[in-house]
């Protein structure tokens, strides 16, 4: 009986930690290409329990895993992204309990053709940090550096915004192919929330 209980309490750990962030780069996303790729963290708020990570962290972070993660889909039309970080938490070392990281995120996708935001209302994107053995029992502040931290948070975003676009193109047709010049029009600016 014990034994089956120790069985049983190990795969249930097992089950809950996973081996970390995985990319989930879309396939496809239609007609897309990425143009502008703007993100401010100017207005973030810092959880109470977290290391320190300035705005120009993070908006350097994620400006250059979006540019990674989307900047090579070939389309022919332009789509811009405006995110803003709202609010964050880096879990950080030596505290009793092990708090997990978190982020949060706001979306808007601009046609570059159409001149307009393809969302009315920002697509707001919340992750907790993926968990890892070592991290379960030691706190992933324990465990990782706070850039790992940071970009681990950013891979888990952009697998969401990634399903989200898919889904978006799936169902609205977002990023299908449309009449006209679509892809040479000029790189304006995107107004973003």
């Amino acid at each position: 009986m014990i034994r089956i209980l120790t069985l049983l309490a190990g795969l249930t750990l097992v089950a809950a930690c996973n081996i970390g962030p995985q990319d989930r780069t879309p396939a496809s996303l239609g007609e897309f290409k990425l143009g502008h790729n703007i993100v401010v963290a100017d207005k973030m708020r810092k959880g109470p329990i977290s290391r320190d990570a300035t705005a120009e962290e993070w908006e350097a972070n994620i400006t250059s895993a979006v540019q990674q993660r989307f900047g090579g889909f070939d389309g022919d039309q332009l789509y811009h992204f405006g995110i803003s970080v709202e609010g964050y938490m880096l879990a950080p070392e030596g505290f009793i309990y092990n708090p997990r990281s978190m982020l949060v995120i706001n979306v808007t996708v601009w046609d570059d053709a159409a001149n307009r935001k393809l969302n009315d209302k920002v697509h707001q994107i919340t992750v907790v940090e993926d968990s890892t053995t070592a991290t379960f029992f030691k706190g992933s502040g324990r465990e990782r550096t706070k850039q790992e931290q940071m970009d681990g948070l950013t891979a888990n975003a952009l697998d969401q915004l990634g399903d989200w676009l898919v889904e978006m193109n799936e169902t609205e047709g977002w990023f299908a192919a449309k009449s006209g010049p679509a892809g040479d029009a000029a790189l304006d600016s995107p107004n973003s929330e």
